[in-house]
């Protein structure tokens, strides 16, 4: 089959969305790709058409094994032979998707980077043709990237090993100018088509607030879009448990989502919430990857997340229809230090490779990151053209489509309570709280102040 005959046949579209023809023809050219197209563009296309031209195998590379699940059930279920090897599959199931690639059943078997450098693995593909090397979420093997994963270095390494160098296809949704120049170098991608399909989704408001209640300001909205699907993102389990308690007992249609849940009871309510039986989902950011719902006509973050890469790609799961959708932050200062705490967290899990060095230029990278998102929230320029010029891509000053350009701002000079401030806070020694400082500036007679 050609790509349009496997266009109409496997996925039901008459033609192409921009960008996807020409990554799609110069991988099926034997040219090295990579795509840089924001989340709802259909990345996946761009590497499963060739996939299933090509005489040999495709190998997928994805660091989530929630989201190689979901993709290879998906073209199982049109009718295209694939498997994936994660640590969620039990030795017997591994050895049985080996055999069956061994004896030409797969055109695509997606594959954990950890799984790569195995014996086993490297058996297999020695025994193989392979035809192309696509390397999702291409991000993860830059360290400048926002989910850098040490296991992604060895991708490079794996595809050093192969008799033949296939076609290599690495793609993403999210990457500054620093990350996608470190993925073509560290995966030493040859002459590559690169195809950067702009950031901009016109179709979505964007929205911030700084609600003294955040559940109240739900609450408020929900009354209004309560019927509508949406996803409400938190930053922990607790508070996902605890916002969609809330919402379930006031008789939303709520279900929840993230790594604490069994994996029966996060597909059913993933199932739930794609079927629209239940179309609220409270989740951390464990879910989203690869979900293909059309009409989530709001995300709503509860928390800031910790990065702008992370709050574009979670806000870009609403709309994908095309239709108008609404991407509202909820911030307080409270979400900064919850997001310090995470770096941490993270850098002490995920990163054990690492040398100390490595490790403290990683957790610095993020930190400054976490400094952009913070700054986002506190902007009154226009939310799109702040998102866009982080991605390096530059346009209007103002989108007329997002709340800060349809608010009227008054300039105040403020230099003056600014320095009676401070002086305060640094004559009085740092010892008191942010509240008695203001009763001071502002002469409250109390024992405090006196």
């Amino acid at each position: 089959m050609n790509k349009h005959t496997i266009l109409k046949n496997i996925y039901g579209y008459d033609s192409f969305r921009t960008g996807q023809e020409e990554l799609i023809d110069s991988a099926l050219s034997g040219r090295d790709v990579l795509g840089i197209m924001p989340t709802g563009a259909g990345k996946s296309i761009c590497f499963q058409v060739p996939a299933l031209s090509f005489s040999g195998i495709t190998i997928v590379i994805s660091p989530l094994i929630s989201l190689m699940k979901d993709q290879v059930m998906a073209l199982v279920d049109v009718g295209v032979r694939a498997a994936y090897i994660n640590s969620s599959l039990t030795e017997g199931q591994t050895r049985k998707v080996m055999e069956n690639a061994r004896l030409g059943v797969y055109k695509i078997i997606y594959v954990a980077p950890e799984r790569l450098l195995t014996d086993s693995f490297l058996s297999l593909v020695g025994a193989l043709e392979i035809s192309m090397i696509a390397i999702d979420e291409a991000h993860c093997i830059s360290q400048w990237g926002q989910d850098f994963r040490p296991s992604y270095l060895k991708v490079t390494d794996f595809i050093d090993m192969l008799p033949v160098r296939p076609v290599i296809a690495a793609y993403t949704a999210t990457a500054t100018k620093v990350v996608k120049e470190d993925i073509v170098c560290m995966l030493g991608l040859q002459n590559p088509t690169v195809v950067v399909t702009g950031y901009d989704r016109k179709n979505l408001y964007f929205s911030l607030k700084k609600p003294q209640s955040k559940m109240n300001a739900l609450l408020d909205y929900l009354k209004e879009n309560g019927d509508k699907s949406g996803i409400i993102y938190c930053n922990t389990r607790k508070a996902v448990e605890e916002v969609q308690g809330e919402l379930f007992r006031r008789g939303y249609p709520v279900t929840r989502y993230h790594a604490g849940l069994s994996d029966a009871e996060r597909k059913e309510n993933q199932e739930a919430f794609i079927n629209d039986s239940t179309p609220v989902m409270v989740a951390t950011n464990a879910f989203g990857m690869g979900i293909d719902k059309s009409n989530v006509r709001y995300v709503i973050h509860y928390n800031m997340p910790k990065d702008i890469e992370s709050y574009y790609q979670e806000a870009g799961r609403a709309g994908r229809d095309g239709e108008t959708a609404e991407c509202i932050l909820y911030y307080s200062g409270q979400d900064v230090r919850i997001n310090e705490f995470l770096i941490d967290k993270q850098m002490e899990r995920e990163n054990e490779e690492l040398d100390n060095e490595e490790k403290e230029l990683i957790s610095e990278r993020d930190r400054e990151r976490l400094r952009k998102m913070t700054y986002y929230c506190f902007t009154n320029e226009c939310l799109r053209d702040y998102i866009l010029r982080y991605f390096g891509e530059y346009g209007s000053s103002s989108c007329g489509n997002c709340e800060n350009c349809l608010t009227e701002y008054e300039d105040v000079d403020i230099t003056s309570d600014a320095a009676s401030i401070i002086g305060l806070v640094h004559t009085s020694g740092h010892r008191y709280g942010m509240n008695s400082i203001l009763d001071a500036v502002h002469g409250t007679d109390n024992a405090k102040v006196r």
